[in-house]
Formats: structure tokens, sequence, C-alpha cells
């Protein structure tokens, strides 16, 4: 750290002038990088349903399979010849579309339903070209709304669409809100001006930098809109986390002499190797993102990735060299209140080396009695985790947005109209075996066609023996008119199409499959599944699977750095059980308010999701884990430097909690905040992991950090730094200090 520190305070116009100079040139592409972004997780390579749509488009020449649904209002009936003549000019206008292949429209005309509420099938491409025919479509939509005649566009692409358009409006939003109120708290812990400022000059800097290498990453490979999400989540709240302890400390470094330039030299060496310290740990949990085999969940790995780099290089080159510019004008100006100031004493923020006497009496209750404590916390949290045992993960969907967004009201309306399972159908093909179909396989066909209609949840089978009409009246009834090919140009493959009666929830595929799979198994041919639901599947079960890969990853790597960092046996496990229970705790509050309901409506989400994002488990672990570390290295870093100086383990760690406590809530109050934030946006997996890790940082901060941790290492006593001697001698040597 040394050869940094010194570059940063004896060149200090230098360093600031490369950030600069960064900073303008990562404006472009930062500002394109959203726009870049998608909500489309893609499939995974080899994959059944991979498989199925590739035979598709190579067998059987399908090119157009992606469905939009466009739900129309009338004022009246289609019955009623003005009525009818809107619609049939809506439909024609809709062919002409650019990219759009197939329309089927329901019936018009004296025989048409009463009903004002209709439904309208249009085919676009499934890959190239899909995102602009689906804006050529809603523009045209757009175009002809009238007070008597609106339509809503919903459908996998949409869908997709609107997930990417709004993550990134709430990101935004997001971020517009917090800041103010992030200023607020750094005025009042500070009482300074200038020294709240940097903080979020930090934040601000990393976000910009972290979202331009996104821009690159968007050129490589499908990269998730979350992604954004995650920077602005990471940046904001470890940026500003680390800027507060760095800030802190070179005030406290000032008072002791030796200018500006000395104090940042020093700082840089104590909190800054805190911080750089930490910013490993964060980095290392986010790695864990990298393990799923999905291009789209490793960019959220990267993402974060990113964000932490370059928050870590802010905080310890471009704001130690403000600092030293700085000097003493960091506490320019100072606030003055009229009359006594007020304080807060939770979050009145001093100098780390003074203790706080409110923390300081807590952490001498807690070491007295350390026994109840531990449990009184540990019982707390595991009673917050018992909802988890039932958490259902999987694609959400239309239903993964709130009330009020089109394509999730639209097929709101398109399950109204008993059509939602147009959205959720299967493709099977069968293999005849390099064998031609012929009159001896048709018998076989038949039949199983059949078995598969008379399951239960079927709608209907497009297949050569089913008219299409079985499916229902209206628009659905003329299906047979999108011209399905039932069989490959050689005729030794076989396909149909299941219809559910209804969307299927993630949390509905797997029944609706087994019932399928189990009629197709007892065919006489192979055969192959694919459709949206199959892909959603396994899609999921590939981010889940990867879990207890990534946790594992997750606690070697935490256990070989504190082992290192704290040449102690001790307090690694204990910091992989402590931070397991914050996670444990986030995810079954999650899982109750989210999935199950219970209070769902003050965060302004719907009752009917049913399912958490299946990225959610893996994302709020990886984030959780790391953030945690903040604290925890905070606090025992202190404990080990007290006991260090000779202090009895009791006092030791009395004086690191009262010495320490400013620094956690204040940087806590301030991560809630950002988190918070995210809670009042459309998308609801952006409101999941807002709720997660605000209920995550604010155990942690309190109930973790202050008072089980304490606890616990009371009841170790000389065990926390029991280290065997063969493994001391060979360790390297780490010295932790802020």
């Amino acid at each position: 750290m040394q050869p940094l520190a010194r570059l940063v305070t004896r060149r200090p116009w230098l360093v600031l002038g490369v950030w600069v100079l960064l900073a303008l040139i990562c404006a472009l592409p930062a500002s394109l990088a959203p726009g870049r972004l998608t909500a489309d997780p893609g499939s995974l390579a080899h994959s059944e349903s991979a498989n199925v749509t590739a035979l598709l488009a190579e067998r059987f020449g399908e090119r157009d399979t992606n469905t939009v649904l466009l739900v129309t209002r009338t004022q009246r009936p289609l019955g009623d010849a003005q009525a009818a003549q809107r619609y049939a000019d809506f439909l024609s206008g809709l062919r002409q579309v650019p990219g759009v292949t197939r329309v089927v429209g329901a019936a018009t005309g004296a025989a048409a339903s009463r009903d004002t509420l209709v439904l309208t099938v249009a085919q676009i491409p499934l890959l190239e070209g899909a995102v602009p025919t689906l804006q050529r479509v809603r523009q045209y939509v757009g175009d002809q709304q009238r007070p008597d005649f609106r339509v809503q566009v919903t459908g996998g692409q949409a869908i997709a669409a609107d997930f990417t358009a709004f993550a990134e409006g709430d990101t935004k939003r997001s971020e517009l809100t917090a800041l103010p109120l992030i200023a607020v708290v750094l005025l009042f812990v500070f009482g300074a001006l200038v020294a709240a400022a940097l903080p979020l000059v930090v934040g601000v800097l990393s976000i910009s930098v972290a979202m331009a290498g996104l821009y690159l990453l968007t050129l490589l490979i499908p990269t998730s809109t979350f992604a954004q999400s995650i920077i602005t989540l990471l940046s904001l709240g470890a940026g500003i986390d680390y800027a507060l302890l760095m800030v802190n400390r070179f005030r406290e470094e000032l008072k002791r002499g030796g200018g500006s330039e000395a104090a940042a030299y020093r700082t840089v060496l104590t909190a800054g190797r805190s911080v750089a310290f930490s910013g490993v740990t964060v980095a290392m949990a986010m790695a864990a993102l990298l393990l799923p085999p999905i291009a789209f969940v490793r960019s959220l790995g990267i993402g974060g990735v990113l964000a932490v780099v370059f928050t870590v290089l802010a905080s310890l080159t471009a704001l130690p060299a403000l600092l030293t510019v700085l000097g003493e004008r960091v506490n320019w100006p100072p606030l003055k209140w009229p009359g006594r100031r007020p304080t807060w004493k939770l979050l009145e923020f001093g100098q780390s080396a003074r203790e706080s006497a409110l923390w300081t009496a807590l952490a001498r209750r807690v070491t007295a009695r350390p026994l109840p404590a531990v449990l009184l916390s540990s019982l707390l949290l595991l009673a917050l985790a018992l909802p988890a045992r039932d958490m259902k993960t999987g694609y959400a969907g239309a239903w993964g947005l709130v009330p009020g967004v089109e394509s999730r009201d639209a097929l709101a309306a398109v399950r109204d109209l008993s059509a939602g399972g147009l959205l959720s159908q299967f493709e099977v093909i069968l293999d005849l075996g390099g064998q031609k179909y012929g009159p001896e396989s048709r018998a076989a066909f038949r039949q199983m066609v059949e078995q598969v209609q008379a399951l239960p949840g079927v709608k209907g089978v497009i297949s050569p023996f089913l008219n299409a009409a079985a499916l229902g009246s209206g628009s659905l009834s003329d299906l047979a008119a999108l011209n399905r090919r039932s069989f490959s140009a050689d005729r030794t493959l076989l396909r149909f199409t299941v219809v559910p009666d209804s969307y299927l929830r993630a949390d509905q595929i797997d029944p609706f499959e087994a019932r399928l799979r189990a009629v197709l198994a007892n065919g006489p041919y192979s055969y192959r599944l694919g459709g949206a639901p199959i892909g959603e599947r396994e899609f999921s079960k590939a981010i889940t699977g990867a879990l207890p890969t990534a946790v594992i990853a997750v606690f070697v790597g935490t256990f070989l750095l504190l082992l290192v960092a704290f040449r102690s046996v001790f307090i690694p496990l204990k910091s992989i059980l402590m931070n397991s229970l914050t996670v444990l705790a986030a995810y079954g509050v999650v899982t109750l308010v989210v999935q199950q309901g219970f209070g769902a409506s003050l965060l302004g989400l719907p009752s009917d999701v049913g399912v958490l994002d299946s990225s959610l488990p893996l994302l709020l672990f990886a984030v959780l884990f790391g953030l945690s570390m903040d604290y925890e290295i905070f606090l025992l870093s202190r404990v080990q430097e007290e006991h260090l100086l000779g202090h009895s383990n009791s006092e030791a760690v009395v004086l690191a909690v009262g010495r320490t406590a400013r620094i956690i809530t204040s940087a806590a109050v301030i991560m809630f905040i950002v988190f918070v934030a995210f809670t009042f946006g459309r998308v609801i997996a952006n409101k999941s992991i807002g709720l997660g890790l605000a209920v995550a940082v604010a155990l942690d901060a309190t109930l973790v950090r202050l008072i089980l941790v304490p606890g616990l290492l009371q009841l170790a006593g000389k065990w926390n730094w029991w280290l065997p001697g063969w493994l001391e001698r060979r360790l390297p040597k780490v010295e932790l200090e802020h």
C-alpha cells in the first residue's frame, strides 16, 4: 500500500486529472449501456428446448414462432357494422407492419361475439428482427388508439421489453430519490458540506466508469438489465461506505498534525487497507455469479465485480488525492445550528478513536450476559428465516411487473378471455427413427395426440387430427390459419403443439410437464419437448443448481481471507455463520412479502406473484455476503487491534463496539436508504432485491454486528485468536486498521 499511498498524495493533481479524463471518456458509453441491456434471458446451449427450437427452424421451416397478443376494447361489440369496420381496418394495417408475418383476428359480423373485449394473434420473428418488429407494432397500435377503440400489447417479447424499459427507469429514479436523502445524512454525520460531498463523488464516479465497462460487456455477451441495478446498488452502497471510512480517518489524522499530505498518506495505509480487503471480499462474493453456465447471469457477476473494482480504485486514489488537495478545507463550511446543535446519538459520528457512551454501555451489557444475547438474537433471525422453507423460484413473466404496466394488464385480460395458454405452449417433436410418416404410423400419432388432449389442464392440441376450433371460439377457432406444419420436410419428424387452458406460472409448469411427459414416454416414438415453459424451467434450474457451488466457493474464499487477516480459526467460522443467518433472514422476509403476499400492498406489490425470480437467491446471497463483510471487517479489525494492545478479551470487544458503532450505524443508514429506494419501482425483481438488502443491512448493522457478534466473541474468549502453530508460521502477515 505504501507505493500507492505515496503516488496519490505526492501527485494528487495528476491522479485527479487521470480520473477526470477517464470520466469524460466513459460518459458516452455509460449513457449508451442501458439501451443495450435486455431482460430476455435467452436459452441454454444444448438444452432440450434449444434443440427443439433449432429443429423447428431447420426441419420444419419455422421462423416466426414469436407470438404477440393484442387485446382490443371497443365500445360496441363487433356485431355492430361500424365497430366491425374499425376492427377490420386495424387488422389490415397490422398485416402491413414490416416484420409481422401472420395475423389472426376475431370474427366480425352478425355472428360475432357480443363481447367488447377481443383478442388478436400476430406472429413476428423469433430472433433477428424481433425487437424492431415489436417496436413497429407498438408504434402502429399507439397511432390507432381512440377513446372508443383501445388496444394493449402483450407476449413474450413485449414482456421482456417492458422489463428492460422499467428496470432502467426504476434504477434512474432510485438514484435520484436516494442521493438527496444520502446527502442529508452525510451532512448530519460530517457537519460540513465539503466532507459530505466527497462520498457522493466517489459513488457517482464509480457508477459512471462501471457503466462504461458494462457497455463493453454488452458487445460480447447478452447482458442482463439487472446488471445496471447491481452496479448502482454496489457503487452507491459500498462506495459511500468506503468514503465514509476514509474521510473520517483523514479528519482524525489531520488533528494529529503533519499537513494534509501526511494525513492522506496515513489514511491510505490504515483505512485504505481495510477498504481494499473489504473490496476483495465483496468482489469474490459477486464472482460467485460467474459459476452458472448462463451468459445472462454471468453478466450480473461481471457487472458486480466491475462496480466493486472501480469503487475501491476511486476510494484509494481519487478520494485521497482530493483529501490531499483540500486539507483543512474538508471541514468547510461548518454547519451551524441555531441554539443547541441537534444530535441523534445512534448516528453521532465523531472520530473512530473516540468511544460512544451509548454503544459502549450496550456492549458492556452484552458481554456481561452474552448467552441470553446470543440465544435471543439467533432465535429472532431463525424465526425470520422460517418462511424461506417454502420459497418457490422461477420466471415470473408478466407477473414480475406491477399492475399498470401494459404487458401485464393485457395478459390479465387474455387470461379472462381463457386464452392465456397461447403464451405457455409446449412444442412436441416425435422422432420416427429415420422412417417416413405413413399409414402405419398415422394411428399411433393420432392416439398420442388424443391422449394428450385428454390431459387435465389442456385446452387444445394443434395437430392434423384435431380441428383448431376445439381451442375455443373467436380468434382461437382460426388458429388453423397459422399454417403450422406438423411434418418435417423429409417426413421423419412429427410435431404437435399443446396449448394449456391458462398461462402457466413458474410453479405450475412442473406438474403440467410431468403429466405430458408421462403420456409421451408411453408412446412408440422418442420425443423432444420444448416451448417457452420448458425453456423457462431449464433456465431456472440452471441458476438454482449453481447456488450450492457458489455458496461453497464463497465460504472457502471467505474463510481463507479472514484466516489470513485475523490469524484465527474461530473468527472466519463465526463470520460465515453470522452472514449466513443474515442472508437466510432476508430470504425469509422476501418470501413472506413477495411470494406469499404478507404486507405486499404496503410496498406496492401485487398478491398474485406466487414465485420469486430464479436469480434472486443467488443474487441476494452474493451481494449480501459481500456487503456484510464491510461491517465484519470494521468491527473485527478494531477488536484485533485492542487485543494486540493488551486489553482483555471482554474489554477489547467493548472498546471495539464503542469505537466502531458510529461508523457501522451511519454506513447502514446510508445503505438502507439506497436499498429502500429500489422498493418503489415497477419491476418486482428489483423491488425484491431492494427489500431483501434493506432488511439484511438493518439486521446486520444492529442485531448481528452489535449484539450477536460481541456476544459470541465474549463466549469464545481466548479461542477467538487460536491458530495452530504450524499454520501461524506459514500464513502471510496482513494488518487491518481503520
